[in-house]
């Protein structure tokens, strides 16, 4: 299918939750990016518990002395009883900067993988801080603002949103997504979704309930609620993924016609 980028302007609005529960529901393969430049990995620390140790991630990666190829294939660590596997982010936030020669090689690796049957969730952290992988955000099929609804949430959102119209949304001032848009969670607290796309300019793909007992299942490893497969969050998951599908394909066929003498 795709690369798919989600980040945030600011705050916690749910960004590993989303691309977790995005990518435990994935109908295909998927291989899991933390690249969120703050440190830590929201997978060990959350999903799993800290059951799980840090065995390698995306230092080695960067650092290792084969290709990045074989490197990728070396750390992703698989999820248990599921078609997904990740590549756990760095240990500490002072990483990050090492990290800065690696962006652009791996988006070109990660973008070759749909080629032997699997997706890509790159979970890109907030937006703007030393060490963001604009690159993964630049490269992929489609790159999400994941944002709460409430008034403070929007006012932030929007300057990056004006800047991702504009092709200026990197920190050197230059490089447009390829194709972006929002991914609400709590819609209609207060706002509606139809409200945030008229007001941010970017369509919303994706509309997540504000569900805490639920999203705890991806956030902290929790048991889920009762009815949590056919609840308000895994349907609105399932629905996302529908509507990214369609989204990123209906482009590409666009950019196909547009090719075609």
């Amino acid at each position: 299918m795709a690369v798919i980028a989600l980040a945030s302007a600011s705050g916690s609005p749910g960004v590993t939750t989303t691309a977790l529960g995005f990518a435990m529901l994935w109908p295909r393969p998927v291989l899991l990016v933390e690249a969120d430049p703050t440190g830590g990995s929201g997978l060990l620390a959350g999903y799993f518990r800290g059951t799980r140790e840090y065995e390698a991630g995306l230092i080695e990666l960067a650092l290792t002395a084969s290709s990045i190829h074989d490197g990728l294939a070396e750390i992703a660590q698989r999820i248990e009883g599921t078609t997904v596997s990740f590549v756990a982010g760095t240990r500490s936030h002072t990483q990050a900067p090492a990290l800065r020669d690696l962006w652009q090689a791996l988006a070109d690796e990660l973008a070759d993988l749909e080629g032997t049957g699997q997706d890509v969730i790159v979970d890109a952290g907030r937006l703007g801080l030393l060490g963001s992988p604009e690159p993964l955000l630049t490269n992929a099929d489609l790159t999400l603002l994941v944002t709460r609804t409430t008034l403070p949430a929007l006012s932030a959102v929007r300057s990056w949103a004006d800047a991702i119209q504009r092709g200026t949304v990197h920190s050197q001032g230059s490089g447009a997504w390829q194709q972006a848009g929002v991914a609400v969670v709590g819609d209609g607290q207060p706002y509606k979704a139809s409200e945030v796309s008229r007001v941010l300019g970017l369509p919303v793909v994706a509309t997540l309930p504000d569900e805490p007992d639920a999203a705890a299942v991806f956030s902290r490893g929790a048991q889920p609620p009762k009815r949590f497969e056919t609840g308000p969050l895994v349907r609105g998951l399932q629905a996302g993924i529908a509507s990214i599908h369609s989204t990123v394909s209906r482009r590409r066929s666009e950019l196909l016609e547009g090719v075609r003498p």
